[in-house]
Order: C-alpha cells, then sequence, then structure tokens
C-alpha cells in the first residue's frame, strides 16, 4: 500500500518561494507504472493540477504555472519536490501529492495547507 505525505512551510511570504515535498513509502518513484503530480485547491474552488514528473524524471507543467513552478525528485530518498516562485496570496490552497497511473490520480496525499500572507 502506497503512501505519500507532504511536508513543508504552512506560512510563506508574498513574493517568496513555496517548497514542498513529498514523501513516497511503499512504493517506487522509478516505477515505470507511475508518474508523480502536485495538485492544489484554493478555498472556495475547485482542484488545480500544477504538474507532473515521470518516473524517468520528465516534468509537465501547467501552462498557467509553467513560469513559477518546477518539480525534482531525490530518489535515493523516494521523494519528489515541488517549487513555485512569486507567490501571491491566490496561491494559498490545500497542496496535494498525487499518484497516477495510465493517466488517472490513484493515490492521494493528505494534503497540507499553504498560506501566503505577510
Amino acid at each position: 500500500q502506497v503512501q505519500l505525505q507532504e511536508s513543508g512551510p504552512g506560512l510563506v511570504k508574498p513574493s517568496q518561494t513555496l517548497s514542498l515535498t513529498c514523501t513516497v513509502s511503499g512504493g517506487s518513484i522509478t516505477d515505470s507504472n507511475y508518474a508523480w503530480n502536485w495538485i492544489r485547491q484554493p478555498p472556495g474552488k475547485g482542484l488545480e493540477w500544477m504538474g507532473v514528473i515521470g518516473y524517468d524524471g520528465s516534468t509537465y507543467y501547467s501552462p498557467s504555472l509553467k513560469s513559477r513552478t518546477s518539480i525534482s525528485r531525490d530518489t535515493s530518498l523516494s521523494q519528489f519536490s515541488l517549487r513555485l516562485s512569486s507567490v501571491t496570496p491566490e496561491d494559498t490552497a490545500v497542496y496535494y501529492c498525487v499518484r497516477q497511473r495510465y493517466l488517472r490520480p490513484v493515490d492521494w496525499g493528505q494534503g497540507t495547507q499553504v498560506t501566503v500572507s505577510s
């Protein structure tokens, strides 16, 4: 049973960079059957896909966030990470890491609240 756990600061100041890490247990982030996503949900809004890192380290980002987003991984720690630069209060959201198979989300972390505020 795979488990995903997000970690990182819950409060970030405007214009700074938001950094989150997802630690994966019970599965390998280099397994070719899966890809690893970041998805967020702002308060009162729907889910927003941010980007994905594949089993081979390839990355793809939402066009609307591409200029500010970076996803990386550390295979030795079984972790993948999100960096979102130049944050504003509109980036306040619950952030989820999600395992994907055949283009469908199959496993979710519990989510972590990030608030952007001075």
